[in-house]
């Protein structure tokens, strides 16, 4: 039996034509992405982005415009059982972003080490610049579609 693991992710661009990346140490491997995570049951794809600033970022944000959803098979790539559907929304902050931002990939400090010795994952958050943006920064088959549109559309 196939399961669909359905996970909503953010476009947020910064003031200065800027794409925000989560850097990502999960299970030992490392991934560049795109905010966001995994619809609950119950949830609405927006609520579930909403909230998923909320806990990763601490941030109120507004959900805009639909960019994407996959239209092709990809499996988890930590469930092979389990069928990827990706949701992608431009989303607007509502007020400052509060995290440290880095400027350096899997710039972790301390305090996020220690989350990932108990929970086997941990993130931090860095804006790149539109002129190196492209599908090469980020890891996950999906995002990397997304990026190629957004850098072809905008």
């Amino acid at each position: 039996m196939s399961l669909f693991n359905v996970r909503v992710y953010g476009i947020l661009l910064g003031k200065n034509k800027e794409v925000l990346v989560s850097d990502e140490f999960i299970r030992g491997d490392y991934f560049t992405k795109f905010p966001g995570g995994g619809l609950e049951f119950g949830e609405g794809t927006r609520d579930c982005l909403k909230r998923e600033f909320k806990e990763e970022m601490d941030l109120e944000v507004k959900v805009t415009d639909h960019i994407y959803t996959t239209d092709f098979f990809q499996m988890s790539a930590f469930n092979p059982e389990h069928q990827i559907i990706s949701i992608y929304y431009f989303v607007e902050a509502l007020e400052e972003i509060k995290v440290p931002l880095r400027t350096v990939p899997f710039d972790f400090d301390e305090q996020q080490l220690k989350i990932y010795e108990e929970k086997k994952e941990t993130e931090t958050f860095r804006f790149i610049s539109w002129n190196i943006f492209s599908a090469e920064i980020v890891s996950l088959p999906i995002d990397k579609v997304v990026a190629g549109i957004l850098k072809e559309k905008f």
